[in-house]
């Protein structure tokens, strides 16, 4: 990759999509091939907004050619709460989960956050890509409480220190005003993919909250719809 000047790239991920994450000295780049041009536009967005606000990783540069799209940010303290350390010891990794969620969500002020991931928004976003989402996903629960989602909350997407404590969060290209529940049933949800069945309670207490079959149900259901 020539954004990397010659540099030894490590490969840390690979998204369902093709996608790579790769490192080198202290740079993170994603990587998407044959994607359009302003690929992950919506996602530097949110990170800039973000940044300062809660720990994010810094936009270093976006761009697009004919092989596809990047976005190359500053490295951020942590690894993948599903690292193999933390796949070992996922009693930790839940509870970073969980309180770095929390820490997000206190963290960002709803008033003034430009981005909507409310279940009106989705909804249309899955008909413009010409999506039809059921009609008993079409009323939402009552909201809990508004806060700023990640929109991504699967435990990859939370970085943990070697103390066991959240760092900071990355795959911010959903983030946005929504119900906390649409983040914590996913968050959940992530768990048993991750980790196996029975962490699910952990990381809901870590955030500091009790289950709630309804929304966790309902917000499960949207996510696999849209």
């Amino acid at each position: 990759m020539a954004l990397a000047g010659g540099a030894d790239l490590t490969p840390v991920w690979r998204n369902g999509l093709g996608g790579v994450t790769f490192r080198w000295a202290d740079r993170h780049a994603k990587w998407q091939p044959a994607a359009p041009a302003g690929f992950f536009d919506d996602e530097a967005r949110r990170l800039r907004w973000a940044e300062g606000r809660t720990p994010v990783p810094r936009v270093v540069s976006t761009g697009s050619d004919e092989n596809g799209a990047w976005l190359v940010t500053a490295t951020v303290p942590g690894t993948s709460a599903v690292d193999p350390r933390w796949a070992a010891d996922p009693d930790t990794a839940v509870r970073a989960i969980g309180a770095g969620l929390r820490a997000l969500h206190d963290a960002l002020p709803v008033a003034g956050c430009p981005f909507d991931w409310g279940v009106p928004a989705r909804i249309a976003r899955a008909a413009a890509r010409g999506v039809v989402v059921p009609a008993s996903l079409v009323e939402a629960p009552p909201v809990d409480r508004l806060v700023v989602c990640h929109g991504d909350a699967c435990a990859p997407n939370t970085l943990v220190g070697d103390d066991g404590r959240w760092t900071a969060h990355v795959d911010l290209g959903a983030l946005g005003v929504a119900d906390r529940w649409a983040d914590l049933a996913i968050a959940t949800w992530s768990t048993v993919w991750n980790y196996g069945p029975g962490h699910e309670d952990a990381l809901l207490d870590a955030y500091g909250i009790a289950p709630d079959d309804v929304r966790t149900a309902y917000y499960r259901a949207l996510w696999d719809a849209t």
